[in-house]
């Protein structure tokens, strides 16, 4: 025996425990993985940039003295109605049969306390959130779940959803075990039996039918409603500028950090792109056409913080939208349920169990005892609470920059600690003058 001790065993870098434990179930199942929430990845993120605050080059702004506004208008292009905000932070859509009634009516709650909006998801609108969301967004999506003009009509806005940051290219996924009497009625489906969304409309195939459906979607609603459109974080620069020559009023973009109720782990790990390179895209689109800030841009994917919020704004959105931070708001993979999370094969904190429908917070889920777990008023108070933390922050940030309004946040402000993150966001990594990709020095 040799006198020298044995190396000790490592890992492969490629064939992981997690991966290993993935073949074994392919194996095993012959079918591939479904779950919900967004990608688990290490992605380059706003964690990666940093803002520049005033000091004698520039002139901070008194944070107990001087305002900081934070309203936002959206769809002022051609609606006559369109939507004032009194903060940027919105929710994004979240469907009926993927979330309780309970969750539903929380989220309304919780955003018409804190001034914004809310937005349906698939499968139609509910009672619960038109009757509390003082401004709701009407989602349309290629599913048609739910969808009929009188509900079009009681909206505020309307959301044509083309794509979807976790799963560009792909339609969603709702289990049976969700699917209640009142899903299967709302959404005109057999009870109890998966349903896969369509991944594309069936009545258009490109941008000049898009046109055409949202001058039917004007006609239905008397030109009063914003028209949205959102895509996900593939191909900004094209499908912004598209979604801009069809004529839509607000362009929704979703990097794929966005969560989802269900579809393929493969889709979620590796479709799509991280927001922070999607933003300068979509910005660079609206700019070529001359019409950025008259079409909006809300921007989605992994929004956690005021910090986040103030980033996307310098970066050049109008606003932003939350999901899965939302849920978590409202009580979602709360450690205090920790026993049943591991009773599900989950854990606090891993998202990934949305699909099942047996959350024992009682958000996702149609499980009639689980779902009155969530107190809806209590649930909307704790988002409002966070909503208004999120505004406080963003704020903080923008008087340190000396910016009196949230809108006037700049990429200028912004350095990155990472050549990846400079180059996608297009900002001077941090201490050079250098954006990666474009000319320059250190």
């Amino acid at each position: 025996m040799s006198d020298f001790p044995r190396t000790p065993p490592r890992f492969s870098a490629t064939f992981t425990p997690a991966v290993n434990a993935e073949i074994r179930r392919a194996a095993a199942t012959g079918i591939y993985d479904i779950r919900g929430g967004g990608t688990k990845r290490s992605l380059p993120h706003f964690d990666d940039l940093l803002f520049l605050g005033a000091s004698i080059s520039r002139y901070p702004l008194e944070g107990y003295r001087e305002s900081c506004s934070t309203d936002v208008w959206l769809g002022t292009r051609h609606a006559k109605k369109p939507i004032h905000l009194a903060i940027p932070v919105t929710i994004a859509g979240m469907s009926f049969g993927a979330l309780s009634g309970q969750a539903k009516e929380a989220l309304g709650r919780g955003a018409t306390a804190a001034g914004t909006s809310t937005t349906t998801g698939d499968g139609g609108m509910t009672e619960e959130e038109r009757g509390h969301s003082k401004t709701l967004v009407y989602q349309y999506l290629p599913s048609r779940y739910g969808m009929n003009p009188d509900d079009l009509r009681r909206a505020d806005a309307i959301e044509i959803v083309v794509g979807q940051g976790a799963k560009p290219g792909g339609g969603g996924m709702l289990l049976g075990q969700k699917i209640s009497d009142r899903v299967a009625e709302m959404r005109d489906l057999p009870k109890g039996i998966d349903q896969r969304s369509a991944c594309r409309h069936p009545d258009w195939t490109g941008p000049d039918d898009l046109e055409i459906k949202i001058l039917e979607l004007r006609e239905i609603t008397d030109w009063e409603k914003p028209i949205y459109v959102k895509v996900g974080g593939s191909r900004p620069y094209y499908d912004t500028a598209l979604a801009v020559k069809a004529g839509a009023d607000v362009v929704v973009l979703d990097g794929m950090q966005g969560g989802t109720a269900a579809t393929q782990d493969v889709f979620i790990e590796h479709v799509g792109m991280p927001i922070l390179a999607c933003i300068p895209q979509a910005v660079k689109a609206l700019q070529d056409l001359g019409m950025h800030r008259e079409v909006q841009l809300i921007v989605s994917g992994g929004i956690r913080s005021g910090a986040d919020v103030a980033k996307a704004l310098a970066l050049g959105a109008d606003a932003v939208a939350i999901g899965t931070a939302a849920l978590i708001a409202l009580g979602d993979n709360d450690p205090k349920w920790e026993a049943e999370y591991q009773a599900l094969g989950s854990t606090a904190g891993a998202y990934d169990d949305w699909h099942e429908g047996r959350d024992p917070a009682g958000i996702t889920t149609q499980d009639p005892e689980l779902a009155a777990r969530l107190d809806p008023v209590l649930g909307g108070r704790r988002l409002s609470n966070y909503l208004k933390v999120m505004t406080l922050e963003a704020q903080t940030i923008a008087r340190a920059c000396g910016k009196s309004s949230l809108r006037n946040l700049e990429p200028e402000d912004l350095v990155a600690l990472t050549i990846e993150a400079a180059a996608m966001a297009g900002v001077p990594l941090a201490g050079t003058d250098w954006i990666p990709g474009r000319s320059g020095r250190f």
